[in-house]
């Protein structure tokens, strides 16, 4: 049976509207996840400076605690002053020293995410 002419489709052709990605657009997350050159560099900035927090901590601890040997042996024979000076002057600042460290590392971490996102 032949079609009336009226009654034909027309295709529309045109400009998509949903083009997908630009040219333009930028993804550290999938950088980072497909283990670019970029996001490796990203991973690597992160581990140093991770890495330099971890270092000034351990330096700032041994010269905190390496010095205590030869000052208890130069000191006459007094087991209570060493374990006081052990107990409650060594303790505290141990303490802000993991704390510092466990802030810095956080921050270094932030950092990281800030630069990520913010693009």
């Amino acid at each position: 049976m032949p079609q009336d002419p009226t009654e034909r489709r027309v295709v529309v052709t045109g400009v998509p509207r949903h083009t997908g990605r630009t040219p333009g657009y930028y993804r550290p997350r999938t950088e980072i996840d497909e283990q670019t050159t970029l996001g490796h560099t990203y991973v690597r900035s992160l581990m140093r400076s991770q890495l330099r927090a971890g270092l000034v901590t351990f330096a700032v601890l041994v010269l905190l605690v390496g010095p205590l040997p030869l000052v208890f042996a130069a000191m006459p024979d007094g087991a209570t002053l060493e374990w006081a000076v052990l107990g409650f002057c060594l303790y505290p600042p141990l303490v802000l020293l993991a704390r510092w460290y466990v802030r810095r590392a956080e921050r270094n971490e932030k950092d990281l995410v800030r630069l990520v996102e913010d693009r």
